[in-house]
């Protein structure tokens, strides 16, 4: 029986879409002991996963390089034979190398790609998704052609704790927020569809503690009585619980996005400065692209998003016409 070490240290999103990897190999190799290395705060998406054995946590909020040298010692002990850095920076980079696994795998971009045992072209365009860059890794070791998708699995304690708000009637989920500014919809976009939302159903507006502000605002500002606010009430597993039960679930160019597509859940997925073909687009079996309808030279501006637009007119997201949103939901 082999063990194997998954690095992903980034944002929500990606730990999710790394999820692709644990699949695969699971598929291919349902003995081996897999394990995950993340990012403190993410944890929990995980926690649950009956294919991952145990979940290393590195805390980049205090001490980061003492605990990451910590982490490097505890993982070069656990001896593991396969490593797979998800990630393009030096940082975890050092500790694939510095974990003395028998097979390090990693893309080509990051800077110690040359001690790895397999380096992997990192491609961006051309519509490859990053569940494809995923599996890239991942085929070094399994006989697999194609990615699989990511999943999460969702336990009873988690599903009950979500099962009120979903027994109220049917219920459609809005996550307004996102880490960067051009890749979040202006609030009086959302607001305006709030208060056109059709009648006869339930919105949620949810995301994490840093969402509340904006997502108070909405439920204050709106028309529309049926709006709950559940933003810092849920972590991510439970948001993907109650995403997977509803009509639609709103969200940006996100980590909730990347939830949804990890339950299967039907997902409005508007993109502002970032476009689809960089890879981060749904992958749910129901799901509508929303975009500028508009040309715009300066679209993209960047493959992360910026904390502001860098010609100040943030037409990639002023031109999104609402209609396009309540389309989804089979309004005009």
């Amino acid at each position: 029986m082999k063990t194997c070490l998954i690095i992903q240290t980034a944002f929500l999103g990606d730990v999710v879409l790394a999820t692709t990897i644990v699949e695969e190999i699971h598929a291919a190799h349902p003995d081996w002991q897999l394990d995950f290395l993340l990012r403190s705060g993410n944890e929990s998406v995980l926690a649950h996963h009956p294919f991952i054995r145990n979940i290393w946590v590195w805390d980049k909020t205090h001490r980061k390089y003492l605990h990451w040298w910590q982490l490097c010692r505890q993982i070069r002990r656990a001896r593991y034979d396969v490593v797979i850095n998800v990630q393009r920076f030096f940082s975890t980079g050092l500790l694939t190398v510095l974990s003395a696994a028998a097979c390090t795998i990693g893309f080509d971009k990051n800077p110690l790609s040359f001690l790895f045992s397999h380096a992997v072209p990192h491609q961006i365009g051309a519509g490859i998704h990053e569940i494809d860059r995923n599996h890239a890794l991942a085929a070094h070791i399994t006989p697999y052609k194609q990615a699989f998708r990511p999943r999460l699995y969702i336990p009873s304690e988690v599903q009950q704790r979500v099962a009120h708000w979903q027994m109220r009637g049917p219920y459609c989920c809005l996550a307004p927020a996102s880490v960067w500014f051009t890749k979040q919809l202006p609030r009086e976009k959302w607001l305006e569809l709030l208060n056109r939302f059709p009648p006869g159903f339930q919105v949620y507006l949810i995301g994490g503690p840093g969402d509340k502000e904006l997502c108070n605002w909405l439920r204050a500002q709106t028309t529309n009585a049926a709006v709950d606010n559940l933003a810092g009430q849920l972590n991510p597993l439970e948001s993907a619980a109650l995403m997977a039960g509803a009509r639609m679930n709103f969200v940006n160019d996100s980590a909730p996005l990347h939830l949804a597509s990890a339950v299967n859940a039907p997902t409005a997925a508007v993109f502002c400065s970032t476009v689809p073909e960089f890879g981060y687009g749904p992958l749910s079996d129901v799901h509508t692209i929303i975009q500028t309808p508009e040309t715009l030279s300066c679209r993209p501006c960047g493959l992360h998003g910026r904390k502001a637009c860098p010609q100040k007119h943030f037409r990639c997201a002023w031109t999104i016409p609402v209609e396009a949103l309540l389309q989804t939901l089979g309004q005009p």
